[in-house]
């Protein structure tokens, strides 16, 4: 939070934690555990309550006022995503291999915000491991995330922009490190057709954007197996975007260290075995 904006208050009664909304299931017992394990402060108008570079590990609960949550889009422009009222404030979503949205929570009128430990919330709400929590919550809900921040992503890009974010998405999803330790190979059939249907272009197009991309190093093939330089296609996403928006905006970030887990091999095989039917078996492969 705004270190200017910010004043340390006593923590909030358990009655008032009853008033909000989204916690209000939880029992007399389990809300006096929490207001006893809030920090509360109050944020001033305009001020920052948390943005991308607070801890992940910790939970922030509207106690008053009104919030709302801004990032950038493609322009670079701060913009409106969501209006909070008070009562837990949603976390943000998780990031996406070549997007940078810098979503940010501001406050609209003077708020009063409680902060708390994950991992103390989801015990004192759960009784479970924080752990569990996360693995249970990504298990379950899975990545429909990557599907709108895609869509809405790609209403703005090109198509050679499109299908390097797309071939960034399936490394990180699908890929190990290749032998020669520089690129990341995808262990699944890739089709051109289905490459196509997810850039919302023709197989033509595609299968001539992919000869450039190989061209230009971007890509390489090592028999049905398609090998993707990432480093080089976020190089790539990050000129592009700055030609686009001048110099001082760089909204696109390298995230190359997320490729690191690919190193484990049951990673390796859970993506090369529980993930083996997403694009399909049959037709032209890469």
């Amino acid at each position: 939070m705004s270190a200017v904006a910010v004043a340390a208050v006593r923590a909030s009664p358990p009655r008032r934690l009853r008033g909000l909304k989204n916690i209000s299931w939880l029992t007399a017992r389990q809300l006096d555990k929490l207001s006893n394990a809030l920090t509360v402060s109050m944020v001033e108008k305009r001020g920052i309550i948390f943005d991308e570079k607070h801890s992940p590990d910790s939970a922030y609960i509207l106690l008053a006022g009104v919030a709302r949550i801004t990032c950038r889009n493609r322009k670079g422009q701060r913009t409106l995503v969501l209006m909070i009222a008070p009562g837990m404030i949603p976390c943000f979503p998780p990031q996406v291999t070549g997007i940078s949205y810098n979503f940010r929570c501001e406050a609209v009128t003077v708020c009063r915000i409680g902060t708390i430990e994950l991992e103390s919330l989801v015990e004192i709400s759960l009784g479970i491991a924080s752990a569990d929590f996360k693995w249970m919550a990504s298990s379950y809900l899975g990545r429909w995330d990557l599907v709108q921040l895609r869509c809405a992503n790609f209403m703005s890009c090109t198509l050679e922009e499109r299908l390097a974010l797309i071939l960034l998405e399936l490394s990180e999803n699908f890929g190990v490190p290749d032998g020669n330790g520089k690129g990341v190979r995808l262990t699944l059939p890739a089709r051109h057709r289905d490459f196509a249907e997810l850039a919302g272009a023709s197989r033509p197009r595609i299968t001539e954007h992919l000869m450039r991309f190989e061209q230009k190093h971007f890509i390489s093939r090592d028999k049905h197996q398609l090998i993707v330089y990432c480093d080089r296609l976020q190089s790539f996403l990050e000129q592009t975007h700055i030609s686009a928006n001048g110099a001082g905006t760089v909204v696109l970030e390298k995230r190359i260290d997320e490729f690191a887990r690919f190193s484990d091999p049951k990673a390796a095989r859970r993506s090369k075995h529980g993930n083996e039917g997403f694009l399909g078996p049959e037709e032209q492969r890469l």
